[in-house]
């Protein structure tokens, strides 16, 4: 390696370390409890021709990854003559930002000595945007919400006030919105002012030599990992809840030189309610699949991942043009890589995992003073969305992990954030035991979770779940994780999405599903399976069942946890 390739590889690293803390900036700065608890967001920086360079670690692979299309747009929307010193560029448009009206994404540009040297872009996920809420119930984009074309939030550094008011005068909780746009705008300053540091610090007039270093790099690698593998294709399939029907995700993965294409042609068509995906959604989840699975170490951006190429029909359930709801796209977004596992498995066996919990196990809801008997003085109305998640598929050679989020990545919200966002109880939030499927390698585990509202309110749930009808299926021998279940606590059968109401002094019980298993269940370790009885994760009738305990084991593990010893 040369010493001008040692340079840019310290620069490359620098890079990488300036969009994690513009990352970090967004996650200290932000109003809601999606960006400040849950990492729900993303972060990096783009060349000249909206190319992105970097991208934080922190973020989630459908931001990140669809907002690597996003900066071109933007350019193109605004144009190059009307790029200036000062700008800020804001939309939420579903089909040039990261796939709904729930995310901003915000692109500034950074100019070093008036000369414009590049663009930094972040996205974060808002709790509201007006319209029905955040939910599958609109019948197309206009019912879900407030619509921000590409335009300039602040233009030569004045910040657009009619568009604040705007924005104010649709939303239900206008000042989180607009603490969370301006957060946004902060944490791309930061990646600026850290940018200008680096670039003095090097003696940099443009980033034009560190961009094709790295672009060059990352395509060489990434290339380098598809040409290895078998010139082959198969195909994947899975059927999940939808919304009143089931909806079945099909894929045709080929391996070819330079590059893998998947097509989803054969996957179900529109949905009438919001669970359609942007293509540039599905884009993002695809690729991310692949690239976890054959080029992980390799850092993410354009070129890494331009050899992964997404096909899918128009107006199939991944391939919503407008104006289809696409509110929850994330529901059917987060199944595709485990289709598109089922197909790269018949390819590369012991390899990918078996199915999880798919898509994040999330509910919004709406409180409001009760209106069944006098409220008290000091009800509220107020939005509560909180991020929660089912288990993680089993993997060939390790258990699933518990209550995890893959592959959205998004962090479990704990209780404290939520109750203090709103007169919202979390009466109940643990480990859901006997929900990660049985195998060599068992499946990770949901979660059992109760809410309810303070005295004086009553609410509406928004569910957004899946999985109802459809668990997670285990791979080779592997049992299926349990489904996910949903009814009040009297008893009332509950929808696994959809707004649905809830009277006052009622409680939401739901247990979150499991991952499943990997490999045949009699191949599993007994020691590991008397590990997971002593933990609480299965029951003594599951060792007994599954895994062929015997009573006399059973008896010494419940002796050992007894004794407060360690298995």
């Amino acid at each position: 390696m040369t010493n001008s390739n040692v340079a840019y590889q310290v620069m490359w690293n620098r890079l990488i370390s300036v969009v994690e803390e513009q990352a970090q900036a967004l996650v200290r700065t932000a109003f809601s409890t999606s960006v400040r608890e849950a990492g729900d967001l993303s972060a990096g920086i783009y060349d000249l021709d909206g190319q992105m360079l970097a991208q934080a670690v922190t973020g989630t692979p459908g931001h990140v990854n669809a907002m690597a299309d996003a900066v071109a747009h933007f350019i193109r929307r605004i144009g190059r003559d009307h790029i200036f010193e000062g700008d800020v560029y804001i939309t939420n448009d579903p089909w040039e930002g990261t796939g709904h009206l729930h995310d901003f994404t915000m692109v500034t540009p950074s100019f070093h000595r008036d000369t414009l040297v590049g663009f930094f872009a972040c996205t974060a996920h808002i709790v509201d945007i007006g319209g029905r809420g955040f939910g599958a119930d609109a019948a197309s984009i206009y019912e879900e919400g407030l619509q921000i074309p590409i335009m300039k939030f602040a233009d030569h550094g004045v910040v657009d006030e009619t568009l604040v008011r705007i924005v104010r005068g649709n939303v239900r909780e206008p000042q989180q919105l607009i603490g969370d746009l301006y957060a946004l705008a902060t944490c791309n300053e930061i990646g600026h002012r850290r940018l200008i540091e680096m670039i003095e610090e090097f003696g940099l007039d443009n980033l034009i030599g560190i961009a094709a270093f790295i672009l060059d790099n990352s395509r060489r690698a990434t290339l380098e990992r598809i040409n290895a593998l078998p010139r082959t294709s198969a195909r994947g399939e899975m059927t999940i809840d939808g919304f009143d029907t089931p909806i079945t995700l099909k894929v045709k993965l080929s391996i070819e030189q330079d590059r893998i294409l998947s097509d989803f042609t054969g996957t179900s068509g529109l949905d009438k309610k919001g669970i359609n995906v942007p293509l540039v959604y599905t884009k993002a989840y695809a690729c991310y699949a692949l690239k976890c699975a054959i080029a992980p170490e390799i850092p993410n951006n354009a070129a890494s991942l331009a050899p992964f190429e997404i096909t899918a029909p128009v107006d199939s359930i991944v391939n919503a043009v407008h104006p289809a709801p696409v509110a929850l796209r994330h529901i059917i977004g987060h199944f595709i890589p485990d289709t598109v596992y089922d197909a790269l498995d018949k390819i590369m066996p012991d390899l990918v995992p078996a199915e999880g919990a798919g898509c994040l196990c999330n509910f919004q809801v709406s409180l409001r003073p009760r209106t069944d008997a006098p409220a008290p003085a000091d009800a509220v109305r107020s939005e509560v969305l909180t991020f929660n998640s089912g288990g993680a598929g089993a993997r060939p050679e390790h258990d699933g992990l518990n209550a995890t989020a893959f592959p959205s990545g998004v962090m479990t919200m704990p209780i404290e954030a939520t109750e203090h966002a709103g007169p919202v109880i979390i009466w109940r939030k643990e480990l859901r035991p006997d929900s990660g499927g049985a195998g060599k390698q068992r499946g990770g585990l949901g979660q059992h979770m109760e809410v309810g509202a303070r005295a004086g309110h009553e609410f509406d749930i928004q569910a957004m779940f899946d999985r109802v009808d459809h668990p997670a299926r285990g791979r080779r021998g592997g049992q299926h994780g349990a489904p996910t279940t949903i009814a009040q606590d009297d008893g009332t059968a509950m929808n696994g999405k959809g707004k649905q109401f809830v009277a006052h002094g009622r409680r939401v019980v739901m247990a979150f599903p499991g991952g499943a298993g990997y490999g045949v269940v009699a191949d599993r370790d007994p020691n590991l399976v008397k590990r997971d009885l002593a933990r609480g994760y299965i029951s003594p009738e599951v060792a007994a069942r599954d895994y062929g305990l015997s009573a006399d084991d059973i008896a010494a593990v419940q002796a050992v946890v007894l004794r407060g010893e360690d298995i």
